[in-house]
Parts: C-alpha cells; structure tokens; sequence
C-alpha cells in the first residue's frame, strides 16, 4: 500500500488524539507478566511489536517467529533462556536474521544459558533450551543496545540470587534501562542501578499489583512535528504525563526551540502543542543517545523548516529495522537535501526548496513512513509500504488525516 500525501483543510480548532500505550512499556510489563501472571496491565499498546511478544509469550515449544520485532527478539531470547522447560526456535524476518544478537547470547551463556545459532554465527535465528540458570553476575558491553541490557534485568527475579550486571563501556541509551528499573520496582522487584553497576533481586513471587501504560511518547513526535511545520496547528493528545519513565519525553524540550509550545494537563493526564512565534534557530546541535527513536522525526523536521541540524549520538540506529542513517540520508536527499552521515552522526545542511511528488522509501521501517508523513504541509509526498505503521502506531494514517493532512491510499502494482 502507498499513501499520497498533500496539504488539506487544516482544522479551525484544536485537534484531539489518543495515542495508544508506550510500546516499550507494554513489551517490558508482558515478560513479567509472564513471570509474575498476578501483574494486571492497562492501556496496552495495540502495536504489531507487542501483539509479536504476546503471542510469542504463549509458546513453550516448537517456533517462535518474532517478524521484524527486534525488541521481541532480545525479550524472548533472555526470557526462553531462563524459562526452565521451554524448548524454542526463536526466528524472524530476513532483516531480523541480519541483526546482531552476539552480545546478549554470550552474556547469556555466561550465566549458565543452552542456546545455539541455527544459521550464522551471532545471528538469529535461535535454538533455546530454558533451564535453572544459577550463576548471579554478567559483565556485558553497554555501547551498543540497551535492550541487551534490559532483557537481563527483566529475567534476573527469575534466577535463584537475582543478577548483578557490570556493564562495559559508555552506556547507551539510559533512559531506557531507567525505564526498566522503574517497572521492576512498581512491581515490587528490588533492584538498584549505580554507575556501571545494575543488581536485580530474586523474587519467587509479588503482591497483585496493576500498572498502568503512559501513551508512547516517540508516537507522539509526529505530531510536534506536524505543529513545527504547520502555521497555527492545535493539537492534544493523551495520556500523558510530565513524571514520564520514557525518554522519549524530552520532546516536549526539543521542540520548544522549533517553535513547538507544550502545556501538560494534569488533571486530564494529555498535552496541548501549539504554534508560538519565535526566530526559529539557523541550525539545531543535538546528542539523542538517550533519544536515538526522535532522530529521523527531526531531522525531517529541521529540512521541512529550512535549518540545518548535527545529530550525533546515533550509533544504534545502524542495527534496527533498517541503517536509518543510510536510509535517512537517501531519502532526504531524493527530496532536495544535502547530508553527510558517520557511524554516529547525521548533518543536514540547510535548504530552502523541497522537491514535490517524490516516493519516499521505508525499507519496511515504521519511522521513516511517520517521520517523513508531516512534510506532506510543505509538498505533496507518497509514502511507499504505509502499512508498515502497524508496528508500532495502527491507527497512525486515521489519526494523522485529523490533522488536515490529506491521504489517499493505493495498491502497489505489480
């Protein structure tokens, strides 16, 4: 399916949009809803990714295909592992089988783990045989994704001591281990996270306990971009808060300084963006270490805005669904850009006219069909394989078309 995109009847007021649950909440709350089957969970997230994770979850035996869901695949890799009788095939799309697992399989098997590579060394798919994994300490390298780190520290009540995690190197993406500390702790798992240092306690069992998901705060970068690249757009979207576990939430101070205002509603848990007036900066110097999911959306952003932008801190962002970087550069460029790209970092140098009616790619990444949709107030623009939302955002073209932005859908043709 490819969307066309152009410019329709903005809305002559402020617009109201629910965004479903964080995904990274839901995916971390279901594995300990696994462990722990007296966790309720609330607002879960309607993604692709979590109803993978979901399904996976009910397999003890025979295969597991986790799609393009890479957070599903180091969850469920760790948690098979520790699971004493499972006995699985863990696999995925042809992108899944080229994305690196080495770093979490090894930091497995240190702590007692049976699992073996089916195909390439240090890649999916996975033979796991779950079993009492009794050793309680793990070194594991903390440059390259956190949610190696997080699949560890999900499994560690499992284990007979808990688990002590010395980690290597610059940690990447630390809000995100934060996150996953804190839902251990609102289930009632004790743990602490000092330096280069995470310990997770055993816990054989905890109190009911209901937990409440946040709406996913990188769905909701969309649509600041949208209100940045828009005249006077109103927009309120729920439920939110501004004590957020995510990292993601650093939006709302992103796009100040491109023109987006953000009031937080307390009472009502949403947010209302708003055009304000400002100068708007000549170029816009970010690290998004911590934020590596907005990079695509502001770089989209700074381009639609005629600015230039330096984003470093990018280094993940070459082992997810597809190197966003490289596809970034690509199809920014196809549309008027100049960008140079490193291993860590992204320059948009500024330009002032955007090429019309160009097909932009999605190498079947959601954020690249969502980061690119709000360009569709400055020119008409397809989105090729618009489906591909459904990872993460279902509704996402429903919702987007609130905003006055037209979108006619088509059939690819062969």
């Amino acid at each position: 399916m490819i969307a066309n995109l152009k410019k329709g009847e903005l809305p002559s007021e402020n617009v109201k949009i629910n965004i479903c649950g964080s995904k990274s909440e839901s995916n971390r709350l279901l594995i300990l809803q696994a462990e722990f089957p007296n966790i309720s969970i609330e607002n879960l997230s309607d993604s692709d990714d979590t109803a993978v994770l979901q399904k996976g979850l009910r397999v003890l035996k025979g295969t597991v295909d986790v799609h393009h869901a890479g957070t599903a695949m180091r969850f469920l890799t760790a948690y098979f592992a520790a699971k004493e009788g499972a006995d699985v095939l863990l696999t995925g799309s042809q992108r899944m089988r080229e994305r690196p697992i080495e770093i979490l399989v090894n930091a497995l098997r240190n702590v007692g783990a049976d699992i073996e590579y089916a195909q390439n060394e240090g890649f999916p798919p996975l033979k796991i045989k779950g079993k009492n994994l009794q050793k309680n300490e793990v070194t594991i390298k903390a440059d390259v994704s956190s949610q190696y780190i997080s699949a560890l520290m999900l499994i560690a009540p499992m284990l007979p001591t808990g688990l002590k995690i010395s980690l290597e190197g610059k940690i990447t993406s630390i809000p995100y281990i934060e996150m996953t500390l804190q839902l251990l702790k609102n289930a009632g798992v004790a743990g602490n996270f000092t330096g280069n240092s995470i310990e997770i306690s055993s816990a054989e069992s905890i109190e009911d306990v209901q937990m409440i998901v946040e709406s996913d705060w990188s769905s909701a970068s969309y649509f600041y971009s949208l209100v940045a690249l828009s005249e006077n757009l109103q927009i309120t979207l729920g439920s939110f808060s501004e004590e957020s576990l995510q990292g993601d939430a650093a939006l709302a101070q992103l796009y100040n300084s491109l023109g987006v205002e953000t009031v937080f509603n307390t009472s009502e848990k949403t947010i209302s963006l708003s055009k304000k007036s400002i100068e708007l900066p000549d170029s816009l110097l970010l690290n998004l270490a911590n934020t590596p999911d907005l990079a695509q959306t502001i770089a989209v952003s700074c381009f639609g805005l005629g600015i230039s932008c330096r984003l470093t801190g990018l280094h993940t962002l070459k082992i997810k669904e597809t190197d966003r970087l490289l596809a970034l550069k690509t199809e920014l460029e196809k549309l008027g850009a100049s960008v140079q790209i490193d291993s860590n970092s992204l320059n948009l140098e500024k330009s002032l006219k955007i090429n019309k009616g160009i097909a932009v790619v999605t190498y079947q990444d959601h954020r690249m069909a969502m980061a690119f949709a709000p360009l569709a107030l400055k020119t008409e623009i397809t989105i090729n394989s618009a489906g591909v939302v459904s990872k993460s955002y279902p509704k996402f073209w429903e919702d987007i078309e609130k905003t006055g932005v037209n979108c006619v859908f088509k059939q690819f043709k062969n």
